[in-house]
């Protein structure tokens, strides 16, 4: 994998894992949001959405991060980009949620370590191959 494809990932990692604590927190309230069927139930809460500004921007330079990763995996390997980029997402937005305010538990901790191990071994058996 080439500098720039590495350069690629780690951007999509950042703008996906520094943007889902904001997605979370631009979002509060929409569960509150009753209506009787369905359909309103959708458009109301979809107007909800569209109407914040906190959520807006943070949903845009997700929606960014996803389209980067698309053009991305037409110059890297599918079995290294997607698990590095959901490890590295998973790693920044715990401490994004942290900085912002969330308590990070063991659980959460050990799991980050896992799948940082994960993607160790993937990275080191494709670099062998």
């Amino acid at each position: 994998m080439d500098v720039d494809s590495v350069i690629c990932l780690v951007s999509v990692a950042l703008l996906w894992g520094l943007t889902n604590p904001f997605l979370k927190t631009g979002s509060a309230g929409v569960d509150d949001i009753k209506r009787s069927d369905p359909f309103r139930q959708a458009v109301s809460q979809t107007v909800f959405l569209a109407t914040r500004f906190r959520f807006i921007v943070p949903f845009l330079l997700n929606q960014l991060g996803s389209v980067l990763f698309v053009v991305s995996l037409g110059s890297t390997d599918l079995s290294l980009a997607v698990p590095l980029v959901n490890a590295l997402s998973l790693v920044i937005t715990s401490v994004t949620g942290q900085l912002l305010g969330e308590r990070l538990n063991k659980v959460t901790v050990m799991g980050m370590s896992l799948v940082i191990a994960e993607v160790s071994v993937c990275v080191y058996a494709n670099r062998s191959v």
